[in-house]
């Protein structure tokens, strides 16, 4: 807001449940001229200067009041409500000048309201959706200040859309309907395509601002308020209601630049209790009705799985990756499965990601994947008499990097072990690579990628073909280098032993021995 003017005459969108015939917005202008400013300065003048009485403003006064009846008025209007201008009295008032039947409709109205004497508009005056009013006379006619920007072909082309009933043109007989796909579309088939025709329906609340006497001439005419509403409740409205703001500004072109204020009111009455009381018991009828529906497509049958049995559904995300060496990287993963551990038939338990490339974050370059995934698996102790716990499955990765000349280098590896609780788990892994010694195997690295790798990846924990009581890797030379961020959301799913036998001997088997440990508490109270 510049000087009490309110600058902002950007669109408002509006999303309302009652019926747009319903809306009303009450439009005031007021002309600011120069004769007003000057009759409110002398105005000051007299207060000051009282006592020696020098200037005398009875009859100015007067004159003013009479041009400042004329140049302001206030009315609300509603929505599709036609109010004619000048222009469309004179014009609509001879029979012979109507030709469709929208016109004879509006010169029997106009007819009507000359005879009733009853016409509350002078200035003000409506083009509903029915009436011929092209897009590019309101952006050819700036009135707000700054002025809008030059309209693109799209809006054009849009704007073109919305008045559709207009200008029916019929289908070119040459174009065969049949053809729905184009496969090697034109710059000008683009052009002409790319439109979105969306049932919209418009109004715009115009102003005739000509000089008192000089109404009815189409040069005068400018768009104060354009207003949107499409079938899903949507309403636009530009420039947006002043809410208690200043005016908004409104500049004439020609030799006499006039000055106008514009007020904009949401005018529309308030839904009464009665009536508000009556829609909310049908939208909750409504509700009911569709959550009854969705209830029976569901079903009210819970899938389990077989008694003894745990289910285990992990949905991850491969977050990012940070703290390498080298740009555009990808990492490969799978899953392992202990013994006790199964899968669903078919069902993939290996991924990679896309190629990413890194950029600096702080002090280190992080490649973000938001890359996800989903494991299922299934537990089911084979051996009741093992009092051991059961181990879990194992997510083994390894980072990769791949140069301009596809090259790809070994970044690290790393794992993660699924965690034994549910929820949702965010977890960072680091990762390392073997390196040889001398300075050979970098350069080779550098120049024609490639680097030393693990036959078996479990060999970053424990190599599943290791049998014996210690593992040794003296001599086996290592390089820390970056790590990779996990999302896991963890779900347990199990039922109880409900057969009488079973529960009798339920506390000596593994899945209920896991209920004394407090790590494995969630699972035994899933199960139980």
């Amino acid at each position: 807001m510049a000087d009490g003017w309110c600058t902002d005459t950007g669109e408002a969108v509006y999303r309302s449940r009652d019926a747009v015939k319903n809306l009303r917005i009450r439009v005031r202008i007021q002309r600011v001229t120069s004769t007003a400013a000057l009759s409110q300065h002398l105005h000051h003048q007299v207060l000051s200067q009282q006592e020696r009485d020098v200037i005398e403003l009875d009859t100015f006064s007067s004159q003013t009041q009479m041009a400042s009846a004329t140049d302001e008025e206030e009315l609300v209007v509603g929505w599709q409500e036609k109010l004619f201008s000048q222009y469309e009295v004179d014009l609509y008032q001879t029979e012979s000048n109507c030709q469709t039947p929208l016109e004879r409709q509006y010169h029997t109205e106009i007819l009507a309201t000359e005879r009733t004497k009853r016409r509350q508009n002078q200035r003000v005056f409506t083009y509903t959706d029915f009436d011929r009013f092209a897009k590019w006379e309101e952006q050819a006619q700036s009135l707000l200040i700054p002025a809008r920007p030059t309209p693109t072909f799209l809006a054009e082309r849009m704007a073109n859309v919305r008045h559709r009933r207009q200008e029916r043109r019929p289908v070119e007989p040459n174009v065969p309907k049949s053809r729905s796909i184009v496969w090697e579309p034109s710059e000008e088939f683009i052009k002409n395509s790319h439109t979105i025709n969306t049932p919209v329906q418009s109004m715009y609340i115009m102003g005739d601002l000509g000089a008192s006497g000089k109404l009815g001439l189409k040069e005068n005419e400018y768009v104060l308020c354009t207003i949107r509403a499409d079938s899903n409740g949507v309403i636009t409205i530009k420039p947006d209601f002043n809410n208690n703001r200043g005016a908004y500004r409104l500049e004439t072109v020609g030799e006499k630049r006039e000055v106008w204020r514009l007020y904009l009111e949401n005018a529309s009455e308030d839904i009464k209790a009665e009536e508000k009381e009556r829609e909310q018991r049908m939208y909750r009828d409504l509700y009911t009705r569709h959550r009854d529906y969705l209830n029976s497509l569901v079903g009210q049958d819970f899938e389990m799985p077989p008694p003894g049995v745990l289910r285990l559904i992990v949905n991850g995300e491969i977050v990012s990756a940070q703290g390498y060496e080298y740009d555009n990287l990808y990492v490969h993963f799978f899953l392992d499965l202990p013994n006790s551990w199964s899968s669903v038939p078919f069902h993939c338990l290996s991924g990679v990601t896309q190629t990413c490339r890194t950029r600096s974050l702080g002090k280190e370059d992080v490649a973000s994947f938001s890359y996800p995934f989903s494991f299922e698996s299934f537990f089911r102790k084979e051996d009741e008499s093992d009092g051991s716990l059961p181990q879990w499955p194992v997510l083994y990765f390894k980072v990769l990097s791949l140069d301009f000349w596809q090259r790809y280098r070994t970044e690290g590896y790393g794992f993660l072990v699924i965690p034994s609780t549910p929820g949702c788990h965010k977890m960072t892994c680091q990762t390392w690579r073997p390196i040889q010694t001398g300075t050979v195997a970098e350069l080779r690295r550098f120049f024609i990628g490639g680097a030393p790798e693990l036959e078996d990846i479990s060999y970053v924990r424990l190599p599943g073909t290791f049998k014996g009581e210690r593992l040794s890797r003296f001599g086996f030379r290592t390089k820390t280098t970056g790590s990779v961020t996990f999302n896991l959301n963890c779900i347990q799913h199990a039922r109880a032993f409900i057969d009488a036998n079973t529960l009798k001997r339920r506390r000596q088997t593994v899945l209920d021995q896991l209920g004394g440990h407090s790590q494995q508490g969630s699972v035994y109270n899933v199960l139980v």
